[in-house]
């Protein structure tokens, strides 16, 4: 099981917003919420197909999520806020009352066959 260390930052995006319209409940929201993107780069080091899932780990905790490829820096992946990257986040806000959403090490792991 190829394992790789990164970068994460939790981003929000367009489908995000569009499935919002739905309801933060609707598989669509789900979905997006719990997808993964990552560079090109990544995704060969990884031996990753378009939609894998694979389990993301921070210091805080762990997700399922599917990977979707896309340009940007290797080692840097994205991920929309919601339930799938609140389970990542830590608890610390360092007197800001703000949790740290933007920049945090995470392992991606890929999942047996």
């Amino acid at each position: 099981m190829p394992a790789k260390q990164g970068f994460l930052i939790t981003v929000r995006t367009a489908r995000q917003g569009a499935a919002m319209e739905k309801g933060k409940l609707s598989a669509e929201y789900v979905a997006e919420t719990a997808t993964l993107t990552l560079s090109p780069r990544d995704y060969e080091e990884l031996g990753l197909k378009e939609g894998q899932q694979v389990k993301l780990s921070s210091d805080s905790g762990q997700a399922l999520v599917t990977c979707r490829f896309s340009e940007g820096p290797d080692g840097v992946f994205f991920l929309p806020l919601g339930p799938t990257a609140n389970a990542l986040i830590g608890e610390q806000t360092y007197g800001t009352g703000v949790p740290s959403y933007k920049g945090f090490n995470v392992e991606i792991e890929t999942l047996d066959a």
